[in-house]
Protein backbone atom coordinates (compact mmCIF):
# COMPACT_ATOMS: atom_id res chain seq x y z
CA UNK A 1 0.00 0.00 0.00
CA UNK A 2 1.62 3.42 -0.84
CA UNK A 3 1.91 5.93 2.25
CA UNK A 4 3.14 9.31 2.36
CA UNK A 5 6.51 9.27 4.15
CA UNK A 6 9.27 11.16 4.44
CA UNK A 7 12.60 10.84 3.04
CA UNK A 8 15.20 8.88 4.35
CA UNK A 9 17.53 11.69 4.25
CA UNK A 10 15.26 13.41 6.96
CA UNK A 11 14.94 10.12 8.79
CA UNK A 12 18.71 10.23 9.29
CA UNK A 13 19.05 13.64 9.59
CA UNK A 14 16.64 13.56 12.62
CA UNK A 15 18.17 10.20 14.20
CA UNK A 16 21.17 11.89 14.71
CA UNK A 17 20.39 14.75 15.95
CA UNK A 18 18.07 12.27 18.48
CA UNK A 19 21.54 10.50 19.10
CA UNK A 20 23.35 13.72 19.62
CA UNK A 21 20.92 14.75 22.48
CA UNK A 22 21.32 11.64 24.05
CA UNK A 23 24.75 11.51 24.20
CA UNK A 24 24.48 15.28 25.46
CA UNK A 25 28.17 17.11 25.77
CA UNK A 26 29.85 14.18 25.40
CA UNK A 27 31.09 14.32 21.94
CA UNK A 28 29.66 11.69 19.58
CA UNK A 29 31.88 10.49 16.44
CA UNK A 30 30.70 9.74 12.64
CA UNK A 31 31.39 6.31 13.42
CA UNK A 32 29.42 6.00 16.74
CA UNK A 33 26.17 7.49 15.34
CA UNK A 34 26.63 5.54 11.99
CA UNK A 35 26.96 2.51 13.96
CA UNK A 36 23.92 3.29 16.63
CA UNK A 37 21.45 4.27 14.21
CA UNK A 38 22.03 1.78 11.38
CA UNK A 39 22.77 5.15 9.23
CA UNK A 40 25.85 4.81 5.74
CA UNK A 41 28.61 6.65 7.12
CA UNK A 42 29.50 8.73 4.20
CA UNK A 43 25.38 9.23 3.71
CA UNK A 44 25.52 10.75 7.68
CA UNK A 45 28.71 12.77 6.56
CA UNK A 46 26.82 14.87 4.17
CA UNK A 47 23.96 14.93 6.52
CA UNK A 48 25.72 16.22 9.86
CA UNK A 49 27.66 18.88 7.31
CA UNK A 50 24.37 20.14 6.61
CA UNK A 51 22.79 20.14 10.07
CA UNK A 52 26.41 22.12 11.34
CA UNK A 53 25.98 24.70 8.34
CA UNK A 54 22.40 25.11 9.73
CA UNK A 55 24.16 25.21 13.63
CA UNK A 56 22.06 22.63 14.52
CA UNK A 57 25.49 20.63 15.43
CA UNK A 58 28.88 21.74 15.82
CA UNK A 59 31.95 19.84 15.71
CA UNK A 60 34.56 19.50 18.80
CA UNK A 61 38.24 18.86 17.65
CA UNK A 62 40.92 16.97 19.87
CA UNK A 63 40.97 13.02 20.35
CA UNK A 64 38.31 12.89 22.48
CA UNK A 65 36.16 14.97 19.27
CA UNK A 66 33.08 14.21 17.11
CA UNK A 67 30.01 16.03 17.18
CA UNK A 68 27.50 17.76 19.70
CA UNK A 69 24.57 19.57 19.37
CA UNK A 70 24.58 23.12 18.40
CA UNK A 71 21.88 24.67 21.06
CA UNK A 72 20.36 23.46 23.73
CA UNK A 73 17.61 20.58 22.72
CA UNK A 74 14.75 22.58 23.92
CA UNK A 75 15.69 25.75 21.10
CA UNK A 76 16.02 22.35 17.79
CA UNK A 77 12.69 21.52 15.83
CA UNK A 78 11.89 19.19 13.99
CA UNK A 79 11.49 21.80 11.46
CA UNK A 80 14.43 23.36 11.79
CA UNK A 81 15.92 19.77 11.36
CA UNK A 82 14.17 19.00 8.29
CA UNK A 83 14.94 22.42 6.33
CA UNK A 84 18.81 22.05 7.37
CA UNK A 85 18.67 18.79 4.73
CA UNK A 86 15.72 18.87 2.53
CA UNK A 87 14.74 22.91 2.11
CA UNK A 88 11.25 24.80 3.05
CA UNK A 89 8.24 21.72 3.52
CA UNK A 90 5.71 21.57 1.25
CA UNK A 91 2.74 19.09 1.42
CA UNK A 92 1.87 20.12 -2.24
CA UNK A 93 3.07 22.36 -4.78
CA UNK A 94 0.41 24.72 -3.78
CA UNK A 95 1.11 25.34 -0.62
CA UNK A 96 3.99 26.00 1.07
CA UNK A 97 5.18 29.15 -0.95
CA UNK A 98 4.65 27.30 -4.56
CA UNK A 99 2.29 29.47 -7.03
CA UNK A 100 2.90 27.15 -10.21
CA UNK A 101 -0.40 24.80 -10.18
CA UNK A 102 -3.08 26.33 -13.20
CA UNK A 103 -5.73 25.11 -11.08
CA UNK A 104 -5.17 26.76 -7.53
CA UNK A 105 -7.97 29.40 -8.45
CA UNK A 106 -10.43 27.31 -8.69
CA UNK A 107 -9.26 24.20 -6.72
CA UNK A 108 -11.25 22.54 -4.46
CA UNK A 109 -8.81 20.84 -2.53
CA UNK A 110 -6.94 23.88 -2.05
CA UNK A 111 -8.11 24.70 1.44
CA UNK A 112 -7.19 21.47 2.32
CA UNK A 113 -3.76 21.29 1.49
CA UNK A 114 -3.65 24.42 3.13
CA UNK A 115 -4.87 23.35 6.10
CA UNK A 116 -2.94 20.24 6.32
CA UNK A 117 0.91 22.46 5.88
CA UNK A 118 -0.54 24.73 8.52
CA UNK A 119 -1.00 21.25 10.92
CA UNK A 120 2.75 20.02 9.21
CA UNK A 121 4.07 23.14 10.47
CA UNK A 122 2.91 23.59 13.75
CA UNK A 123 3.51 20.29 14.61
CA UNK A 124 7.16 20.24 13.42
CA UNK A 125 7.53 23.44 14.48
CA UNK A 126 6.26 22.44 18.32
CA UNK A 127 8.42 19.58 18.55
CA UNK A 128 11.83 19.92 19.51
CA UNK A 129 14.52 17.53 20.37
CA UNK A 130 14.28 17.87 24.56
CA UNK A 131 10.10 16.47 23.56
CA UNK A 132 11.39 12.51 22.21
Amino acid sequence: MPVMQISRKIEYALRAAIHLRKSGETPASLADISQDQSIPKKFLEKIVQELAHAGVVRSKRGPYGGYVLGRDANAITFKEIIEAVDGPISLNVCVGGHDDCALTLGCGMLPVWQEGQRRVLDLFGETTLADI
